[in-house]
């Protein structure tokens, strides 16, 4: 056996033709299938490899024995597609074709052989003495391309389809899908607690609020977007180990992560920072293996020549305990776009609009000024503001903006953080000042204790962000515990929180993850074992207080219906099913549920500190209309429902669609692999050619 990629098949000799035609091995070696096998690897960040090559082979380079071909096994074949095809999915390639497993494999009455055979019985020895049943994700703790991004996202989605999927919010200006990836007992639903869930023969009550992490905002803030990728991966990995924190969080808890809100601006950020590289740097990409307890380290090797290859490190299901470091070496022609930046450059690089160059934070409705113009109006609600129509006017809007706003309105969020970078601080609203003339001026909500404690959550839970000692950025937080009112820090209008808070239901902080907006990659992992914990005591947050449903007197839940709380001037809303989830801190509180054309209802509850979550629902009865006394006959809560009304953004939701239907889209980043070759375009790689 001379071909180069199939050296470590299980046999010594085999035959031309071959069994999809090629008629030599010159012949096979210019083809673009024995390309595809000597890529793979890469394409599929080590996923599937070498299974995937070693079934290839068993094709394109058959077994010959008493000089007559022999086909490998079907049921091989079926079974490392079934594992697999996700892989291929999610970086938008369709399965090859010489892998049909009806067309070019046999059963075993056809006297097949299994081709991976002996891979598995090396595994096997190897994991002798693990446990079996383990899960394990394998977290890159490197930068990823906007395309291995998706692909991340999608393989997740796959591997635990049972708890998680992937949609898109909509697209930015030049046309990147904004992926977001949910978590939940139920992906794709909105549970209540009318029916119970079954896992491992528990029965658990189910009420989920619904929360969101947002990254990348900004393009040239990319902790945040790394963060949440490997987020995304422990999620459903701890899930599958039977870590009970995650799976209780994710058991009742409904999570959606878009790890980048501006991919556009992260493009050009990481083109900048890979530009002023050596280009013929060499790094090693840093694999560290999942695990609970084991302390881990980060190993960089000059020495290439005593790395391992890449397929000898086992990949097969350790024990929950156990932890590997594998490291393998990357050419600079395979690097993603963004390598080492560091301190250096400290993350000031461009890309921090999108590809129009706006600042994605500045660009939303300034509902805030609305709120201090007419909080002094005794009707006027400091809730479910809407949005002026002089926004649609008189604003450019980015379409990565339009698609968050009809975000925010689609889902019932409860609680929202926003990552960047430029400071080691958590930021909440109000940013915009209330006197507009002082650009440092304290400006709290109505929420002012529960915004403290949201951020208090986090900052106490990061590893250093709370210590007054803690070296700053520049901006000084001293006695502040690593939490500070935006407007106080610098004031602005148009921002994402203020938005949230003022238009919806959610409470959305700001994280600020340190001084780099753009750093080494050496320091991915330490960041994330800093901010670990924090973003998991931080959706945790989000069952405290009340909730419960708001029914008439048929049991119907009431849609819209106010829940209202003394003392504090902001209400929130009742879901579709009349729903509902309202942060508060322990103590007694005079709560009301009202809603249009029924009569008020009103509880004392008291909210002791042992307990999270407490259940109040309300029965509300159908009385006549008063219209001069009605709380919710405002004439401006009767524009709330206009979004967009002069149709000048619904184009970005839109996807254009070829004459057969279905979506029109440009070659795959990967495409280029083929195509700069001189070979035979292997359009059967691409999906509904």
């Amino acid at each position: 056996m001379v071909l180069g990629y199939c050296q470590d098949v299980p046999y010594s000799h085999t035959t031309f033709p071959n069994i999809v035609g090629h008629r030599s091995r010159q012949d096979l070696e210019m083809g673009a299938e024995y390309l595809l096998l000597s890529v793979i690897h890469g394409l599929l960040n080590g996923e599937c490899t070498p299974d995937i090559r070693l079934l290839g082979c068993s094709v394109l380079a058959p077994r010959c024995q008493d000089n007559k071909i022999m086909k490998p096994c079907r049921s091989s074949c079926e079974m490392v597609k079934k594992s697999c095809i996700h892989a291929f999915e999610a970086i938008q390639m369709a399965w090859p074709y010489f892998l049909d497993c009806d067309r070019f494999f046999v059963g075993n009455e056809e006297g097949c052989y299994d081709p991976l055979s002996e891979l598995r019985d090396k595994q096997e020895v190897a994991f002798a003495n693990i446990s079996d049943g383990g899960h394990f994700t394998v977290i890159q703790f490197t930068y990823h391309t906007n395309s291995q991004m998706r692909s991340i996202l999608k393989k997740t989605a796959a591997k635990c389809q049972h708890i998680s999927k992937t949609y898109s919010i909509g697209r930015s200006l030049e046309g990147k899908d904004l992926l977001a990836i949910e978590f939940s007992s139920n992906p794709g639903q909105h549970d209540l607690c009318e029916y119970e869930v079954h896992y491992r023969y528990k029965k658990l009550g189910v009420m989920e609020p619904e929360i969101k992490l947002i990254g990348n905002m900004h393009g040239n803030e990319v902790l945040g977007r790394q963060l949440l990728i490997y987020l995304t991966q422990y999620l459903c990995s701890e899930y599958l180990l039977g870590n009970e924190r995650i799976q209780t969080l994710i058991n009742t808890t409904r999570i959606h992560i878009l790890p980048s809100m501006n991919p556009d601006g992260y493009d050009i950020a990481a083109a900048e920072v890979a530009d002023r590289n050596d280009p013929e740097n060499i790094y090693q990409e840093v694999n560290i293996l999942l695990s609970e307890s084991v302390c881990l380290s980060v190993c960089r090797l000059t020495d290439h020549s005593k790395l391992p290859a890449p397929e000898s490190v086992l990949r097969n299901r350790p024990h929950p305990g156990l932890s590997r470091i594998s490291i393998f070496p990357t050419s600079a022609s395979s690097m993603p776009s963004a390598i080492f930046a560091g301190h250096e450059y400290n993350g000031w690089t461009s890309g921090r609009g999108n590809a129009q160059n706006l600042d994605l934070n500045r660009n939303f409705p300034d509902l805030t000024s609305i709120f201090y113009n007419r909080r002094r109006f005794r009707h006027f609600r400091s809730d479910h503001i809407p949005i002026p129509d002089s926004y649609w006017l008189n604003k450019v809007i980015a379409p990565e903006t339009y698609a968050v706003m009809k975000w925010i309105r689609s889902y019932p969020f409860v609680i929202s953080a926003s990552l960047h970078g430029g400071e080691l601080v958590i930021s909440y609203p109000f940013d915009f000042s209330r006197h507009p003339h002082d650009e440092r001026m304290y400006s709290p909500t109505p929420d002012e204790q529960i915004f403290r404690q949201l951020a208090r959550t986090y900052a106490d839970a990061h590893a250093t962000m709370s210590n007054n000692d803690t070296e700053r950025c520049g901006a000084s937080f001293a006695n502040k515990g690593g939490i500070t009112n935006g407007a106080q820090w610098y004031s602005f209008a148009g921002g994402m929180s203020d938005f949230n808070y003022l238009h919806s239901n959610c409470y959305e902080i700001t994280v600020e993850l340190g001084c780099d907006k753009f750093p080494s990659e050496v320091e991915l992992y330490p960041e994330w074992l800093r901010n670990k914990e924090a973003l998991l005591s931080f959706m945790e947050f989000v069952h405290r207080g009340i909730k419960g449903i708001v029914k008439d007197e048929h049991g119907n839940g009431i849609k819209g219906a106010t829940i209202s709380v003394r003392g504090i001037r902001h209400d929130i809303t009742t879901a579709e099913d009349g729903d509902y989830w309202r942060l508060l801190n322990p103590g007694v509180h005079i709560v009301t549920a009202a809603a249009s054309g029924y009569s008020k209802a009103t509880k004392r509850i008291n909210l002791p500190r042992n307990i999270q979550v407490g259940r109040v629902d309300f029965v509300l009865k159908k009385v006549p209309r008063e219209p001069s006394l009605d709380y919710f006959n405002i004439p401006e809560l009767d524009n709330y429902e206009r979004f967009d009304p002069f149709n000048q953004f619904e184009q970005h939701s839109q996807r254009e669609l070829g004459e057969n239907g279905e979506e029109r889209t440009e070659k795959p980043w990967w495409w280029a692999y083929f195509s700069q070759l001189g070979i035979s375009a292997p359009t059967w790689l691409l999906r509904n050619y």
